[in-house]
């Protein structure tokens, strides 16, 4: 298993009947996870006075109970600076997993002795899109959310990234790909974090089981001649890495050499317990 354990303003502090406790800068969440199957001995103060409760909701869905908490906040990561909030469905803007992800992008970007340009698909509010554009990538970010996609710009803003060439789109990714198959754009970089289930701007239908493969066999097409990286990322608890790892493999263009490499990503808890939060396939050129 990787661990973004490199954090300082956030902590995954404990683990307990459903839920995660963690620290967001100076504020206490309980979110449900349900992974979390097990139930402390021994459990932390924190958990009596967080600062906000996502409850769950027995008809799916839920709601937060907010006791002292500020509509938004910012936290760091490294050099990197990240608005949260408290959102629907427990989300908070973030998945601090992913900075095992932001942090191999990265280096390889950062180690290549040329301009890198990469495509961030279901980008979300832009935590690999800011790595990438840190490390000196430019990056074309495309998530179907208007209102994701605005964050992310708010994030760069933050990041001191407003100036570089990051070009954002809000727009059906499969739609996207197309065009730019027949534009025959390419990328050295291509990152993605497809939901399990999600519709796009026109009420386009993602399923992941069905879509991914016919998506990937599309979205390799567009790598460049001498591709630096391609990174699959995973929430879903029905694809396994080694699935995701096998769909990489049969889906990547000939000759392209390089290292395939797959597994857990996931977060350490103050107990020194290593926790799953998804799985990451990645393909990276080892020249």
């Amino acid at each position: 298993m990787w661990i973004a354990d490199q954090w300082k303003d956030y902590e995954l502090l404990d683990t307990s009947g459903g839920d995660r406790l963690e620290r967001w800068g100076n504020y206490i969440l309980v979110r449900p996870d349900p992974q979390a199957i097990w139930q402390s001995d021994k459990k932390r103060a924190e958990w009596k006075k967080p600062n906000a409760v996502y409850r769950r909701s027995n008809s799916g869905g839920g709601h937060w109970d907010i006791y002292h908490l500020p509509d938004s906040w910012k936290i760091n990561y490294k050099d990197l600076t990240f608005q949260i909030k408290p959102m629907n469905f427990k989300h908070t803007g973030i998945f601090p997993e992913q900075a095992v992800n932001w942090d191999f992008m990265r280096n390889l970007i950062e180690k290549a002795d040329r301009p890198i340009k990469v495509l961030n698909l279901f980008a979300y509010t832009g935590g690999a899109t800011m790595a990438c554009a840190k490390a000196g990538a430019s990056v074309v970010h495309v998530d179907a959310s208007k209102g994701m996609v605005q964050w992310a710009k708010e994030n760069a803003v933050l990041c001191g990234l407003a100036d570089r060439p990051i070009r954002y789109l809000v727009d059906d990714c499969m739609k996207f790909v197309e065009r730019e198959i027949r534009r025959g754009n390419v990328y050295d970089g291509i990152v993605m974090d497809p939901p399990s289930y999600g519709r796009g701007p026109g009420g386009e239908v993602w399923q992941l089981e069905d879509t991914l493969y016919p998506f990937m066999t599309r979205v390799m097409q567009l790598l460049s001649p001498d591709p630096l990286f391609f990174i699959l990322n995973s929430y879903s608890t029905g694809l396994s890495a080694s699935v995701m790892e096998y769909l990489l493999r049969l889906t990547m263009p000939e000759g392209v050499g390089g290292r395939y490499e797959s597994g857990e990503i996931g977060l350490r808890t103050a107990s020194g317990m290593s926790f799953p939060s998804g799985s990451v396939a990645r393909w990276f050129s080892e020249a």
